[in-house]
């Protein structure tokens, strides 16, 4: 039978056509000896290979006709393309995973150095400041600060943040009001009914409300952060798992390798064919990328407020100094403090050691207060700070974004492709004529190079998009400071809602403890004798001095205060707590059970 063009060009140009096609078919008989090299430098036993072109009409994937390939090297190349195709995405992966495992370890390391270095920074300040008197009651600052540490690590499951806070006031209080009036004797039950109305008298001022604030925010903040971090790689790990379906190893097969049974080992394929094959390929893996943007611009948002209102740092390096506030309120108060408790919870009985056994020098607050230096403070994460910390990770949020459905033209680029219309599309050395489809499930039915069946989604992916979409309800919470558990029940929801929410725009700013502004340096002495008479407390505002003399209901303690504040702080800090103080006089104690 003549060649169809013969009947185009008669006579010798026929001849000259049927004896090139007769070439063709012979070269590739011939040419076996290319792929026999390629196909050893896989790893493959080069045995498998026919020393020249054989009939290939039982192959699976390949074109049929004249081939270097058999069916045995078309299931080895098969299980090769899987590996070779999968190479470049774990790559990816990988690179992510490493990339915010990394900065989910520094901004753990460094806020747990915060709470260190919090709590050494309290200690030796206070041991300076109140001497023994802190000695002797330190475990209850420990305490505090190891409730702190289990709140950050294990949340609202481990510690009651409102709860714990209220505790720690309520003990101060007792040792305190023990301290300030050691001429009385108090029975377990008396201070039961002092600790019971902390609240109501607030005897250090507005100091727990603005605390209790600041730190259930800036905790909420930073542990949902954390745990965002975390998260990341251990989704990417998870959809990295994914195994390919038949139909994309099959597809696989067919762009990297069939170009060898035709004896072309160099040709690679065309750009828009390797789009399609990858979009098929990872069509579940593209439609996690909608709730993952969603959950990096969650991330990107709590970053802000780690910057802002929300900063664990600006809460925590003054924290000291603002519980030291706490103190000095309470000793300058003790005089109201204690005639309301006597109201309420009855008058106590002298107390006969006091009388014969306590001195002066025993009772007094010793030692200087030197709140701390900026300088001074000890260095966290090898002397990083939370906004170059933040800088990072948000770049790398950033770039993060789309990662999924940008997977083929990422892995389709490069030397992976061959540009123009020398390229391998398929069938032959020419052009890919079809469209380039879209990226998602959905879109995946009009695929031309991949079967997918779209009515069955990947259970694993499906199940990573819940948890992303979960875990972005948490950050959000924690964006207006609410904290949500993150023990969940086995039916995906969530746990309870806790903490101090704010959805307006007064967050920003309300209750910030900057600290940028120098710290007050007032100064404490004790005076060696007391003054008779009544006791009575006045508060010098400028000259910062404050002085507590010492009358029949007081210990003997003399306390000055030198230091400059802002007036406007001064007033700001002290006005809320002083109005809450004159309603509380009308109303004092109506409810107190305690016996008179």
């Amino acid at each position: 039978m003549l060649h169809p063009w013969c009947s185009c060009f008669p006579g010798l140009f026929c001849t000259l056509v049927v004896f090139s096609v007769s070439m063709t078919a012979e070269q590739k008989l011939k040419n076996c000896n290319e792929v026999r090299a390629a196909y050893s430098s896989k790893g493959f036993n080069v045995n498998d290979v026919p020393n020249k072109g054989v009939n290939g009409a039982s192959l699976k994937v390949c074109p049929q006709g004249f081939s270097c390939c058999t069916v045995e090297m078309e299931e080895k190349l098969s299980q090769q393309s899987h590996t070779e195709i999968k190479a470049p995405v774990s790559r990816l992966s990988t690179n992510l995973q490493s990339t915010f495992r990394q900065r989910h370890d520094h901004f753990d390391k460094f806020f747990r150095e915060l709470l260190k270095n919090a709590e050494v920074s309290l200690h030796s300040m206070f041991v300076r400041t109140y001497g023994m008197m802190y000695v002797q009651n330190a475990e209850l600052f420990k305490k505090f600060f190891e409730a702190l540490t289990r709140y950050y690590v294990s949340g609202g499951a481990a510690v009651n943040l409102d709860s714990m806070l209220s505790d720690f006031w309520a003990d101060l209080l007792e040792r305190m009001f023990r301290l300030v009036n050691v001429q009385y004797e108090f029975t377990d039950a008396y201070m039961e009914c002092v600790s019971r109305h902390t609240e109501q008298l607030q005897p250090f001022g507005d100091v727990p409300r603005k605390l209790r604030i600041q730190l259930t925010r800036a905790f909420v903040a930073a542990r949902t952060f954390v745990r965002g971090l975390t998260l990341m790689p251990e989704v990417v790990n998870k959809v990295s798992m994914v195994s390919a379906s038949p139909s994309c190893v099959r597809a696989s097969m067919k762009m990297l390798y069939c170009p060898y049974c035709s004896g072309q080992v160099a040709l690679k394929p065309c750009q828009n064919y390797c789009l399609n094959v990858l979009r098929g390929c990872l069509a579940n893996q593209a439609d996690l990328d909608t709730e993952w943007n969603n959950f990096l611009d969650a991330m990107l948002s709590l970053a802000e407020r780690l910057e802002g209102p929300f900063n664990f740092e600006s809460v925590m390096d003054p924290i000291d100094v603002k519980i030291s506030e706490a103190i000095m309120n309470m000793q300058e108060n003790s005089m109201q403090v204690s005639q309301k408790v006597f109201q309420g919870c009855g008058q106590p009985k002298p107390s006969k050691a006091f009388r014969s056994k306590r001195s002066i020098k025993d009772t007094g607050f010793n030692g200087r207060f030197r709140p701390y230096s900026p300088d001074a403070r000890p260095t966290t994460a090898a002397g990083t700070s939370l906004d170059r910390l933040t800088t990072d990770v948000k770049k790398k949020l950033k770039h993060a974004k789309k990662f999924w459905s940008t997977l083929p033209e990422t892995v389709c680029a490069g030397e992976r492709i061959a540009p123009g219309d020398e390229c391998w599309n398929g069938t032959a050395k020419s052009r890919y004529e079809s469209v380039v489809i879209g990226n998602g499930l959905a879109n995946q039915v009009s695929n031309p190079d991949v079967d997918v069946d779209i009515t069955k989604p990947d259970i694993v992916i499906r199940s990573q998009i819940a948890v992303l979409k979960e875990m972005t309800s948490w950050l959000k919470a924690a964006h207006s400071g609410n904290d949500i558990s993150f023990e969940t029940d086995e039916d995906g929801s969530g746990g309870e809602e806790s903490g101090s929410g704010c959805d307006s725009p007064s967050c920003d700013t309300d209750m910030y403890f900057s600290t940028t502004r120098s710290p007050v340096k007032p100064r404490i002495d004790s005076v060696g004798s007391p003054s008779a008479g009544g006791g009575r407390l006045t508060r010098k505002r400028g000259a910062g001095a404050l002085r507590a003399g010492p009358g029949p209901a007081r210990s003997p303690l003399e306390i000055k205060v030198a230091g400059q504040e802002e007036e406007e702080n001064d007033q700001n800090w002290w006005s809320e707590g002083e109005n809450c103080q004159r309603d509380f006089k009308k109303t004092a104690f109506r409810t107190l059970d305690y016996p008179p």
